[in-house]
């Protein structure tokens, strides 16, 4: 029997090169402006030190990168090598070298000392840690105190979305993934993955136990993704 660390860290591999274009399919391209209020929301400033958990192929930490303004630096944490070798090409790509740090690792276990960032985000990468409470303890551990943690992942939708909503995630995304990336079976874990998830105010509490502080979210898109803040005080 395969553990869910082994199916996510199958599901990554596979899907790492096409892995922006499915996004934008799958979302109409609305993954971008989502991750833009999570990098806004994380209140970044020139000189800190970001993690990113979670990073996949980058783009979150280049959203960052620019808020930085050259001064500081972003690590970049994924237990996916296929993920993060993606995003090493991107951002040098983007002329982006220095800086910029890569750790392969998985979130329940952050081979980083305690104290070390000044902000934590992960986006949509929460839901598929096999412990996630675990996970949010070890973001807490590495968090400075008076640090801030961002969280993007996706949610219940309004009941009025919900038909709609079921229809193109259990047909059209699993269709998608077979036609682009030629892979159906990782596009049928992402949508289990989702509907198992948590509501906004559920995750809010398991937050609160990890030990984050002035907790909060903001549901976005009628509720099909939240976002998610806690301080460490």
């Amino acid at each position: 029997m395969h553990t869910k660390a082994q199916e996510v860290a199958r599901v990554f591999a596979s899907v790492a090169a096409r892995y922006d274009l499915m996004n934008d399919l799958m979302s109409w391209g609305l993954h971008r402006l989502w991750k833009r209020e999570l990098v806004a929301a994380a209140f970044v400033r020139p000189g800190m030190t970001v993690v990113d958990v979670a990073a996949g192929t980058g783009d979150v930490a280049r959203l960052i990168r620019r808020r930085l303004q050259g001064k500081g630096s972003v690590i970049l944490v994924d237990p996916s090598a296929p993920m993060l070798t993606e995003a090493v090409a991107r951002n040098a790509d983007a002329g982006w070298v220095q800086g910029a740090h890569y750790l392969i690792s998985q979130g329940e276990a952050l081979a980083l000392r305690e104290e070390t960032a000044d902000r934590i985000t992960i986006a949509f990468g929460l839901r598929n840690f096999a412990d996630p409470l675990a996970g949010l303890k070890e973001m807490h551990r590495v968090l400075k105190t008076g640090g801030r943690f961002v969280c993007l992942e996706f949610s219940r939708p309004a009941s009025l979305l919900r038909p709609a909503y079921d229809l193109y995630s259990f047909f059209v995304i699993p269709t998608l993934g077979e036609a682009v990336v030629g892979d159906r079976a990782s596009y049928d874990y992402l949508v289990r993955s989702i509907r198992g998830w948590y509501d906004a105010p559920q995750l809010a509490r398991i937050m609160e136990r990890a030990g984050f502080a002035r907790v909060g979210w903001r549901r976005m898109t009628g509720g099909i993704v939240a976002l998610h803040w806690g301080w460490k005080l």
